[in-house]
């Protein structure tokens, strides 16, 4: 999955960026905190684990 199609699904869920890192963005949405590495493509597998993770179809 592109980078760019995950973040812009985290922030119609509500996530907000709350920093960025050499390695990872972190977004955050309250108490809960979810890392995206900075590659131009997430591995399938882990952009999946990430919507399940936070209930975002």
């Amino acid at each position: 999955m592109k980078r760019r199609d995950l973040i812009k699904k985290l922030l119609d869920a509500g996530f907000v960026l709350a920093r960025n890192g050499s390695n990872h963005d972190v977004y955050c949405r309250g108490a809960v905190t979810e890392a995206v590495p900075r590659h131009n493509e997430i591995p399938e597998g882990l952009a999946k684990s990430i919507l399940k993770r936070n209930n975002i179809k």
